[in-house]
């Protein structure tokens, strides 16, 4: 009996001396919080998207708090509120960031064009784009297997009829599909930019239609059409700048493919 009170007393006494030094080094060894961050943090939407340079809205808050970052207008996503919210917490003003929304440069439907090889089962686009260039006609073209919808945060957009397309009503702007997309086709615009052209083939006219009946043929047609001088073709390829671009519609008339949205 004594040997099991004894026993006792011992783990007992460890038990004592260990939640003593526990407790000194937590008083001694923690890290101080800033106060601001939780704080911060509650204001920020949760879209982890990065837009705002850091790794998600922890890296932002906690840059924001320590004083690294100085403009609380970074946050795509949350916009102007948020930026407002934050603006009023730190006490600084805010140069919000421009709201755009992704879209993607790509027309080339199951419609317009067809595969050269059959794929067999799921893969990413950046897979199936090592694989003999994708399994499209159109080596510029929408790969189609849906990484951008994958990563989306918001679920704003969806694979149909073979290319994906960008729900503007729900995307926040983050830019995540933009990095994801391996042939770099979905780009970040202004939701009030009126005309773009829904195309990246490079090719040659003839070639570029064999492959595709909605790609740019490079004619410049919308080029000569345009009073504006807002449209250039370089590289077989029609672009248009936004700064100069009024929405009149003239060179979407003159497109013969269609591809000027």
């Amino acid at each position: 009996m004594n040997g099991i009170l004894f026993a006792t007393l011992i783990v007992a006494g460890i038990g004592l001396v260990a939640a003593v030094l526990l407790s000194i080094a937590a008083k001694y060894m923690s890290v101080p919080v800033d106060e601001k961050f939780p704080a911060i943090r509650a204001e920020l939407p949760g879209a982890n998207c990065g837009a705002c340079g850091y790794a998600g809205c922890d890296g932002y808050a906690k840059a924001l708090a320590s004083g690294a970052e100085e403009n609380p207008g970074k946050c795509v996503p949350g916009s102007k509120a948020v930026a407002e919210a934050l603006s009023k917490l730190l006490g600084k003003e805010a140069v919000a960031q421009e709201v755009k929304v992704a879209y993607v440069r790509c027309n080339g439907n199951c419609d317009a064009t067809g595969k050269k090889v059959e794929r067999i089962g799921d893969a990413s686009c950046k897979a199936a784009g090592l694989s003999f260039g994708g399994d499209g006609k159109c080596r510029f073209g929408c790969l189609g297997c849906g990484d951008c919808a994958a990563v989306c945060p918001e679920h704003a957009i969806l694979v149909e009829n073979g290319v994906a397309v960008v729900n503007r009503r729900l995307c926040i702007g983050c830019g995540m599909c933009v990095r994801t997309c391996p042939r770099h086709l979905i780009e970040l615009v202004s939701p009030m930019q009126p005309v773009i052209v829904t195309c990246m083939n490079k090719e040659k006219g003839a070639s570029a239609r064999k492959n595709c009946t909605n790609a740019c043929i490079g004619c410049g047609l919308c080029a000569r059409k345009c009073e504006q001088g807002a449209i250039t073709v370089t590289d077989n390829l029609a672009h248009i700048d936004p700064e100069k671009c009024v929405g009149c519609g003239a060179c979407k008339e003159a497109c013969p493919q269609k591809c000027i949205h």
